[in-house]
């Protein structure tokens, strides 16, 4: 029976110099431009698309500089990924150390911020350059284990010439991303690695597991913060008349007073006290209080003038919406879904129908997106439109797009911005 990518994976368990000669023989032949004897699995074989239009050099590893051991060390503290840092030692280290293999956190730079398990692994893993402080974007490095599961969203096995960079090719690789729970954004990735003989399919499972319980751990934090950030607020709301609420530094509400619950509001990136406009609310008096802000609506008009919005998605994984108008300046940093729709919907309007076409192929998934647009306005409403949704009329738009076409929305899948990079690339 003919080798699929999924029986090379499964002969990797009882035959990995096999199973590494088939993927040397595929990777050699991408590389060339030959027919392959075998496709690539297809998340490695979107990675390998990628690092080809890039320009990453299969045949030489590329090191940007290690981060200075003060700004790993500020990293550490700044990150949530250390309140997870326990959860990840208890279900990942026993395990590794004893299959040879080493546990790696990265933050969501990329930038490796712990290394742990095997010393002698550990030994080999500074001859490759995954050492602290390391930049281990797939961009930069090829596809990896750390770089790869950040831009795809998901756990990725990298195994053996699955790598895109020769240097890389005696390891094998599992990474899972790491999620705040809060939002979906991505806080950084945990990987497994270790030389080829350690190699085993289960291991995908086992990080995924490891990973979701960490989001888990951050799920139960956020919810004790707001928790006692919700005493704090009790008896200040009380003593007040009008809608007010209090917030967390995120933005998450404890508590409200003379409105709906909203679950979170936009906040400003620099806030401080005193009189600011805020999306959901208008104009709004601020007032810090310990682990968040009081908030007190003013119910005055607001202030009149051009609105300009500004999509920036110059960056391959950090986008932004900023509103700029009468009553001031504002920034909102967007997961990776929604810089997909506000990119949509500033080429033109869409209907529920059209936006679930160009996002899923099917016109037919209208509630998914009729959920995510609801997202969306929570903190755009009053410059979003509907029926069909758009952009309001009086703002002017301006999208900031990557310099290459490739790294235009790099994890989306979308039919729409497929269609799109392909456009640009051939134009």
């Amino acid at each position: 029976m003919p080798l699929s990518p999924t029986h090379v994976t499964q002969l990797a368990t009882v035959d990995t110099a096999g199973a590494a000669r088939v993927l040397n023989d595929i990777r050699s032949a991408t590389l060339s431009g030959r027919r392959t004897p075998l496709a690539p699995r297809p998340v490695i074989e979107e990675s390998w698309s990628r690092m080809l239009r890039g320009g990453v050099d299969p045949d030489h590893d590329f090191r940007s500089g290690l981060l200075p051991p003060e700004e790993v060390q500020r990293r550490r503290e700044t990150t949530r990924l250390r309140h997870v840092l326990p959860v990840l030692r208890e279900g990942l280290l026993s395990v590794a150390d004893v299959a040879h293999h080493i546990m790696v956190v990265a933050d969501d730079d990329g930038r490796v911020l712990w290394r742990e398990g095997s010393s002698r692994v550990l030994r080999k893993a500074d001859c490759t350059g995954f050492e602290l402080g390391a930049d281990w974007r797939e961009n930069v490095v090829g596809t990896n284990g750390v770089g790869t599961p950040a831009v795809v969203r998901r756990p990725v096995q990298v195994f053996a010439s699955e790598h895109f960079v020769r240097s890389q090719t005696s390891w094998t690789c599992t990474g899972a991303p790491i999620k705040d729970p809060r939002d979906g954004r991505l806080i950084g990735v945990v990987d497994v690695s270790g030389p080829l003989d350690t190699m085993h399919p289960a291991t995908l499972a086992w990080v995924d597991s490891v990973a979701k319980l960490a989001e888990s751990r951050l799920r139960e934090l956020h919810l004790a913060s707001l928790e006692q950030l919700r005493a704090v607020a009790a008896p200040v709301l009380a003593r007040l008349t009008g809608r007010a609420l209090v917030v967390d530094r995120d933005g998450w509400t404890a508590a409200v007073t003379g409105m709906p619950y909203p679950n979170r509001i936009a906040l400003p990136k620099s806030l401080s006290p005193g009189r600011r406009w805020l999306p959901a609310l208008g104009l709004c008096t601020l007032e810090p209080l310990a682990g968040g802000w009081l908030v007190r609506a003013t119910d005055e008009p607001e202030p009149r003038g051009a609105t300009r919005i500004v999509l920036d998605l110059a960056h391959p994984r950090r986008w932004t919406v900023t509103v700029s108008g009468g009553a001031g300046t504002w920034t909102h940093e967007l997961s990776p879904r929604h810089a997909e729709l506000l990119y949509l919907l500033a080429r033109s309007g869409r209907s529920a129908a059209g936006l679930a076409q160009d996002m899923f192929g099917d016109p037919g998934r209208t509630v998914t997106v009729r959920a995510e647009m609801s997202r969306v306005r929570r903190y755009l409403g009053a410059f979003l439109e509907h029926r069909p949704y758009r952009f309001c009329e009086d703002a002017e738009v301006e999208v900031l797009l990557p310099a290459s076409a490739g790294d235009l929305l790099p994890h989306s899948t979308a039919p729409a911005v497929l269609g799109a990079r392909a456009c640009a690339e051939t134009g």
